[in-house]
């Protein structure tokens, strides 16, 4: 299989956030990062959805422009190199294929949608490596524009991660439309934020943690303004957020706020993010905490280079998957290294890379998740798993890819389930679908005697297998089994012939 095992010079990592776009370029030398340059423009998108949940063509050009500006930055960088990823409203808008495919040709590198939790998990992994460390259980808080996640973990390791459905962009629009800061508004979003909060305060409160820390833009604006007015010299406090809210409450109205240490870009969306944040340090019963520097952009950096360095947190998803639902491992382990000998012979004439090689890996030790459920159609109940659960390390794309592999690898083969993908992941699809149903095939009577196969050889048009002499004779149920495989890839243009 593919492996880049050298480690790239240059690095990035593009956080398309709900109230801001963040890219930060770094350097990696002797294996640590260094950052070059940050950059952060302001963009609202999540203020930019309609009633409909479309992002508003205003909207798309702003974002679009930001792109474009990011995208001359990294233009020279190899592909595979910039990890880009969308948050909450690209989760949340009805139009995000279509503002995707615009964006991703001004940035120049492909942009994933990914989950809340997985949000969480990289959110946690960036403030890990950016804060000391230490013995015990960490909490990170992160209030973005759309979402707000919320982490305990020990070291590196993230133990429980949650997605909430507030941040500071739809907490103002919701409770502080017009500015109007009274007591009553105040009193409804601090109820909504907290029955947001409750299913998770238990939990939070019996795991505990021994040091807290807020990421990104609230957070830190938070800090700032509470160290500027003096009623903070040590991070955000507890006592310092209730004379924020005083404060607040008192002038009114957000025109008549003046406080020392908050920009004029922030202010707009200040008041939600206060509400969130302090509902937050109530719930849990947070006195005290830091800010980190870390956030979303540094997790996707560090995690792009457990990629490249084969410490893939995707491979470890799988195996947990394969351990929780009890699959065969011999047996998948056959499929999938008969399904990487397709997938070397073939590789280059398909146009596969080392991406597709990780999906057909993945798929083949996966292909028999759904037998935990039921054996009639264990295939569509693998890919529902696929498609539907949290994920770590895999994008919303990503895990809709393997859930096609799943899907795929055995009875009729349909390309209707790729409607969502481009014409070249829907052509990768089937490619690997192929490789994937031929390997299951061969490995249908889950003996453990080796697949005697003598050559691979395709063509854009054909695939050719050559067994050793007489193999098929003595196995006349796969010989059957190939002849109908045949027939079911010829509507896709792809001769498989055998002898």
């Amino acid at each position: 299989m593919f492996r880049r095992r050298t480690l790239p010079e240059l690095v990035a990592a593009v956080d398309l956030g709900s109230n801001s776009f963040h890219m930060i370029v770094a350097r990696i030398t002797d294996g640590n990062v260094h950052v070059l340059d940050r950059l952060r423009e302001t963009v609202r998108l999540a203020g930019g959805l309609d009633e409909r949940n479309q992002i508003t063509a205003v909207a798309t050009e702003r974002a679009l422009n930001t792109l474009g500006r990011f995208g001359q930055r990294v233009k020279d960088l190899p592909q595979g190199t910039v990890r880009a990823v969308g948050t909450n409203t690209l989760r949340k808008a009805r139009n995000a294929a279509q503002f995707l495919a615009q964006a991703q040709r001004c940035l120049g590198h492909p942009i994933e949608v990914i989950g809340g939790r997985e949000e969480a998990r990289l959110i946690y992994l960036g403030v890990s490596h950016c804060v000391a460390q230490h013995e015990g259980h960490r909490l990170v808080i992160d209030i973005g524009g759309g979402s707000t996640e919320v982490i305990i973990g020990e070291r590196f390791n993230p133990l429980h991660t949650e997605s909430l459905h507030m941040g500071c962009v739809n907490m103002t629009r919701l409770y502080f439309p017009k500015g109007e800061l009274g007591e009553m508004a105040w009193r409804a979003a601090d109820i909504a934020a907290r029955l947001e909060i409750q299913p998770i305060e238990q939990l939070y409160r019996r795991v505990g943690w021994q040091a807290g820390f807020g990421a990104s833009g609230t957070a830190l604006a938070i800090e700032r303004v509470l160290r500027e007015q003096g009623w903070s010299n040590d991070g955000i406090t507890l006592t310092g957020l209730l004379q924020l809210r005083a404060h607040l409450i008192k002038a009114g109205h957000m025109q008549r706020v003046h406080l020392q240490g908050l920009s004029e870009e922030r202010k707009p969306v200040f008041p939600g993010g206060v509400v969130v944040m302090l509902a937050l340090f109530e719930a849990l019963s947070i006195e005290r905490m830091q800010v980190s520097d870390g956030a979303l952009r540094e997790g996707l950096i560090y995690d792009l280079l457990g990629r490249i360095r084969d410490e893939d947190v995707r491979t470890r998803t799988v195996d947990s998957l394969m351990r929780r639902f009890q699959i065969d491992t011999q047996h998948a382990g056959r499929v999938e290294a008969t399904a990487i000998s397709l997938f070397n012979a073939v590789n280059q004439v398909w146009a596969l890379d080392e991406t597709a090689a990780d999906f057909l890996v993945w798929a083949a030790r996966l292909h028999e998740l759904g037998l935990s459920i039921s054996h009639s159609d264990y295939h569509k109940h693998g890919a529902y798993i696929m498609e539907n659960a949290d994920l770590a390390g895999f994008s919303r794309e990503d895990q809709r890819i393997l859930a096609l592999l799943v899907r795929l690898h055995r009875r009729k083969l349909s390309l209707k389930q790729a409607h969502a993908l481009d014409a070249a992941q829907r052509l990768m699809v089937l490619r690997l679908a192929i490789l994937l149903r031929l390997a299951v095939l061969l490995h249908r009577n889950r003996s453990e005697n080796p697949i005697e196969l003598a050559t691979i050889k395709a063509s854009d048009a054909w695939l050719k297998l050559r067994f050793a002499p007489h193999w098929l004779d003595q196995h006349p149920l796969t010989c059957a089994d190939l002849e109908l495989e045949a027939e079911r890839i010829k509507p896709f243009d792809i001769r498989l012939k055998f002898s």
